[in-house]
Parts: structure tokens; sequence; C-alpha cells
């Protein structure tokens, strides 16, 4: 099963006070691996979005007032995701949003339970008692945060990959192939690697423990050892 980083930004904090979304990004991974599937949209929320929101992802009313509403969106959002594995961090606060706006024009919300991961659970069972945002958790790992200058939903979703790949203990993966032979080859080979050391001690005869000694007085200072 593939998966795919989710990401949202929103008018406001709670779908009690129906803020909505003005922002989403999905980018599908095979193994963590992007596969160049990307769902990205900015959405008309037909509301105005708060002036806290706009201090977080800066996005004006006026900047998305000619963008496509939700309801012109959601059958290719859902489709996009469906069959596969989400992964969010913070899930319920994104899988709130997305089925607010299901629910307002009768679609089939999001199971909460089924295919979700959430990060933000996994980070705390790891690191219980400490701060563990996005952000917190990419300074953890050493992840560059240079470009996130404001929250934007499709680079939090490439940060995330980032911090999900070291929060489950999974090398980065850096390489694609061509063909299944190359992949064949690095898997091979990754076996080998991950194989432990060994090699052959060979007990030296007592000639060569005798010649050794006499090469050590002879060869070096008498005070050396």
């Amino acid at each position: 099963m593939n998966e795919v980083i989710l990401d949202t930004e929103t008018t406001g904090l709670s779908v009690k006070d129906d803020h909505r979304i003005v922002e989403i990004a999905c980018v599908e991974t095979k193994n963590l691996i992007p596969t160049k599937n990307v769902f990205y949209k900015l959405i008309n929320p037909e509301r105005q979005v708060s002036e806290d929101a706009i201090k977080v992802h800066g996005y004006t009313n006026k900047r998305l007032e000619k963008k496509p509403k939700f309801k012109d969106i959601a059958d290719e959002l859902i489709k996009f995701i469906t069959g596969k594995k989400l992964i969010i961090h913070n899930a319920p606060f994104d899988i709130g949003f997305l089925n607010h706006e299901l629910k307002k024009i009768n679609m089939q919300t999001i199971d909460h339970k089924k295919n979700i991961i959430d990060s933000l659970e996994l980070a705390r069972s790891k690191y219980p008692g400490s701060s563990n945002s996005l952000d917190n958790l990419c300074k953890k790992f050493n992840i560059d945060l240079s470009k996130r200058t404001k929250h934007n939903a499709l680079l939090d979703c490439e940060l995330l990959r980032k911090v999900y790949i070291n929060l489950v203990g999974e090398k980065e993966p850096t390489l694609t192939f061509q063909d299944s032979s190359d992949s064949d080859f690095f898997l091979k080979d990754e076996k080998i690697k991950n194989n432990k050391y060994s090699k052959i001690v060979v007990k030296p005869s007592p000639k060569e423990m005798t010649s050794h000694t006499s090469f050590l007085k002879s060869e070096l200072k008498k005070n050396y050892f």
C-alpha cells in the first residue's frame, strides 16, 4: 500500500467556529520514497480568513477569492487518497477539517481510524514531555527549515516525510531506479552490508612468534613498552 503525506492550512483553528480549508497538499510515496504523484490545491474558503491564520500561512481572502471551492476539488482529492495509508502530523486536526468540508457537500467522511498514521502521536510516545511540533522535530533530526518562513502545506509534507523516516528509524531513501534489475542489485547489496562483519583469525606459529619477539627487542627502544 502506498502512503500519502497530507497537510492542510485553514482559516482558523476550530471547525466548531465553521473555519474552512484554504490549502491542501497530498504527496504520494512508496516505501516513503516520493512517486512524483502530488495533489495540491489552494481553495476559496467562502468565509473570512482570520488575522491569526494569515500570520501563520500568509493566505489572504484576496489571494484566494478566484481559487476553486472545496466542492470543486473534492472528488479528485478522494480519488487520490483512496486505498492509501495517510501520514499526518496531528491527524485529528486535518481529518476533522476534511470531514467538516465533506459533510457540507453531503459526501462520505473519512474514517479517522482506518489507514491513518498520526506522526504527532508517534512522536509523543517516543519523546514524552517534550514539544513535538513539526518545527521542533525537524530541529531534533537536523532537517533543514530554512525555507519554512511561513506554514505551507506542500513544503510541510516534505518536512513531515523526513521527520517520519526518522521517527520510524528508517534510512533516508535517496536513490531511484529505472528498472527492477537495478533495484534488485541494490537490495542484494544492502543485505550483504547488513550481515554481521566477520573475518578469519589465523593463529601465528611458534616460529613466527619467536621472530616477532626478536624483532621487537632488536628494533624498538627498550623502554617503549
